[in-house]
C-alpha cells in the first residue's frame, strides 16, 4: 500500500496504550495492595514455592489485580494461559477451551484457565468445569466481585480455594500514582489536597486511580496545577463525602440500620440517601437491607426478604440512578414492617446447642434404614408419617434422646408471627395429648 493512503495521525497524537495497561505488573512482586497474597509470605507465593498450584476463586472488588495476578501465576509456573469471560462465553466456548486444554495436556503442558465474572455462569455451566478440574486438564482461576458462597455451586467451591482480594488502601494507591509519575516522567499537576482527593475518588480501585491520573495529565496546560475544585471540574467526579474504610461509613450504616429497626422510615430514607450521595456502592446497601429483613423483621412479615431481593435485582437491571429508587422502596418497606428478631435469636440459640451437642445422633426412629443391618439395629422403628396422622401431625420427638425437647423459637404477638404462634401452641397441645413430649 502506498504511504499516500496510510492513516495519518497529528504529531503528538499517536496511539498510546492506556496508562493502566503500561503499568501492569510484570512479576507478582510488583503487585501492590495484595501483600497477603503476593508478598513473600503470601498464600500465592507459598503455593508457587511448593510447586503445587490448585484451582482458586479470586474474590474482590474491581481494580484490585485479579486478572493481572492470574496471568502472572501462569508465567511463574510455566502453565499455558487461557482467558474467557462468563459475560461473553457460552457452552460452545467452554467446550472449545476444554478440548484445547486436553490436547495441550497430552503434550505435557497444563492449562491455567482464567474465567472472569465466573458468577455469571449458570449452575449447569459451572458444573461443566468439574470433570476437567478433577482430571487435571485445567487449573481453574475464577474471578468474581460477588460473594462466592451465594453465587457459586457448592461442588465447584469444594474443589477451589477462595482467595480474597482487598481494595487498595491510600498507601497502595499513592504508590501506584508514584509509579505513574515515574513512567510518564513528570509529576501530576495537583496540589496536595487535590492529590488526596483523587485517591479518594478512586475508591480503592487501582485501575480507576490510573485512569483519573491520565485524565488530569490530558487536561492540564503547561505550568497549570489543579486544586480540589479544579480536579473535580476536570474529571467531572466528586470525591466521596466519607472514606468507606473509616468511621463515616460505619456510622451511617449503623444509623440506617437502627432507623429501620426503630420503624422510622423518614430517618431511614435520610441515611440511605446520605450514603447514595457519598458514593456508596448501592449493591452494598442492598445487601445490608437484606440483612435487616432477616434480622429485624423476620417472619413478622415474610415478604420483607422477598421485597429486598427484588429491589437488589431491580437495581442490577436498571443500574444507577434509576435502580436506587427500588432500594429506597425496600428501605421504607422494612421501616414500616412489623418487627421481630425471634428467628434471629432462635438461630443463635440453636447454633449454641449445635456446638454443645454436635456429637449426639438423631433418634433412631427418624433415621432411614436402607439396609437389612440398619433395620435390625432399629433404624426407622416406630416412625409415624405425619401426613397419615390426624391433623397431619404425629407429635413425635425429633431431638437426640440425650438432649430432650428444646425451645429456641418464641414468636411474638406481632404481624404474621401472631398466626405462627397460634399454630405452634396448637401443635404443642396436640403433642402433649399424643405423648410426644418427653
Amino acid at each position: 500500500m502506498s504511504d499516500l493512503f496510510a492513516p495519518h495521525e497529528p504529531e503528538g497524537m499517536q496511539a498510546k496504550r492506556p496508562l493502566a495497561d503500561r503499568l501492569r505488573p510484570q512479576t507478582l512482586a510488583d503487585v501492590t495492595g495484595q501483600a497477603h497474597l503476593t508478598g513473600e509470605d503470601g498464600a500465592l507465593r507459598r503455593m508457587i514455592d511448593s510447586g503445587s498450584l490448585g484451582s482458586m476463586i479470586f474474590w474482590g472488588p474491581p481494580g484490585t489485580g485479579k486478572t493481572t495476578v492470574a496471568r502472572l501465576l501462569s508465567g511463574e509456573t510455566g502453565l499455558a494461559f487461557e482467558q474467557i469471560s462468563a459475560i461473553f462465553s457460552g457452552v460452545a466456548d467452554l467446550k472449545k477451551v476444554f478440548e484445547t486444554a486436553r490436547t495441550r495436556r497430552m503434550s505435557g503442558r497444563q492449562t491455567l484457565l482464567f474465567v472472569d465474572e465466573i458468577h455469571r455462569f449458570n449452575r449447569a455451566q459451572q458444573d461443566s468445569f468439574l470433570p476437567v478440574m478433577e482430571d487435571g486438564t485445567i487449573i481453574l482461576v475464577g474471578a468474581t466481585t460477588e460473594n462466592p458462597s451465594f453465587e457459586l455451586n457448592a461442588a465447584l467451591l469444594s474443589r477451589a480455594r477462595v482467595l480474597t482480594f482487598r481494595s487498595h488502601d491510600e498507601e497502595s494507591l499513592r504508590e501506584l500514582l508514584g509509579r505513574a509519575e515515574a513512567t510518564e516522567g513528570k509529576p501530576l499537576p495537583l496540589d496536595e489536597d487535590a492529590r488526596a482527593s483523587l485517591v479518594r475518588m478512586a475508591d480503592g480501585d487501582g485501575r480507576a486511580a490510573l485512569t483519573l491520573a491520565e485524565e488530569v495529565w490530558r487536561a492540564a496546560r503547561k505550568g497549570e496545577t489543579f486544586d480540589v475544585a479544579g480536579l473535580q471540574d476536570v474529571v467531572q467526579r466528586r470525591a466521596p463525602v466519607y472514606d468507606k474504610g473509616q468511621d463515616g461509613h460505619y456510622n451511617l450504616i449503623s444509623a440506617l440500620h437502627k432507623a429501620v429497626r426503630g420503624s422510622d422510615p423518614d430517618a431511614a430514607l435520610y441515611y440511605l440517601c446520605r450514603m447514595f450521595d457519598a458514593g456508596e456502592d448501592p449493591l452494598y446497601l442492598g445487601r445490608r437491607l437484606v440483612r435487616m429483613a432477616v434480622e429485624d423483621i423476620g417472619l413478622a412479615d415474610p415478604q420483607a426478604l422477598v421485597v429486598c431481593n427484588a429491589a437488589k435485582d431491580a437495581y442490577d437491571y436498571l443500574g444507577s440512578p434509576e435502580g436506587e429508587l427500588a432500594l429506597a422502596q425496600a428501605c421504607v418497606y422494612l421501616a414500616t414492617a412489623p418487627k421481630s428478631n425471634a428467628v434471629y435469636m432462635a438461630y443463635k440459640a440453636a447454633m449454641r446447642a449445635a456446638k454443645q451437642n454436635g456429637s449426639l445422633l438423631p433418634p433412631k426412629h427418624i433415621l432411614n434404614a436402607p439396609t437389612k443391618l440398619m433395620k435390625g439395629e432399629g433404624y426407622g422403628d416406630g416412625y409415624r408419617y405425619d401426613h397419615d396422622e390426624p391433623d397431619a401431625f404425629s407429635g413425635q420427638d425429633y431431638f437426640p434422646e440425650k438432649m430432650g425437647r428444646q425451645k429456641f423459637y418464641d414468636p411474638p404477638e406481632r404481624g404474621f408471627e401472631r398466626d405462627i404462634r397460634k399454630r405452634l401452641e396448637w401443635w404443642d397441645k396436640l403433642r402433649k395429648e399424643r405423648g410426644g413430649d418427653r
